[in-house]
C-alpha cells in the first residue's frame, strides 16, 4: 500500500485518518495542503477516482465568496477554480495508489488492506 494523506495539522478529520492508520501500522506520507498543495496530476487523479470534482467542494469553507463564485463559473472552467483554490477542498483526502476517498472513511479503507 502506497497511502497518502492530503489535509492540514488542524482539521480533526486529517487528525483522525493520521491515527486510524498508525494504530494499524500502515505507513502513510502527510502532505499539508497549506504548505504544498496538491499538483495538477494528483488533483486530476483524484477527481477521476471520486467520479469527479464536485465530491471534494467543501460547502462549510470559509471562503463564501469563491464557493459562490464556483458555483456560477462554466462548468469547464469549475474544476480549474476548485484547483486554483484548493482551501475549498474537503479534508482529508487519502489516496492508495488509483484509489481515493474524501472525508473520514475508515470502512473504505478498511477494503484496501
Amino acid at each position: 500500500m502506497n497511502i497518502q494523506i492530503f489535509g492540514t495539522n488542524k482539521s480533526f478529520d486529517t487528525k483522525k485518518a493520521q491515527r486510524w492508520f498508525k494504530e494499524r501500522g500502515i505507513k502513510f506520507q502527510m502532505i499539508d495542503l497549506k504548505e504544498k498543495g496538491m499538483s495538477r496530476g494528483e488533483f486530476d487523479n483524484v477527481c477521476r477516482a471520486l467520479g469527479g470534482w464536485q465530491s471534494l467542494v467543501d460547502e462549510s469553507a470559509k471562503d463564501k465568496d469563491t464557493l459562490t463564485l464556483l458555483r456560477f463559473l462554466a462548468p469547464e472552467q469549475q474544476a480549474d477554480k476548485l484547483f486554483e483554490n484548493q482551501q475549498l477542498i474537503r479534508q482529508p483526502i487519502v489516496r492508495n495508489g488509483r484509489q481515493a476517498t474524501v472525508g473520514c472513511c475508515p470502512e473504505v479503507w478498511q477494503t484496501w488492506e
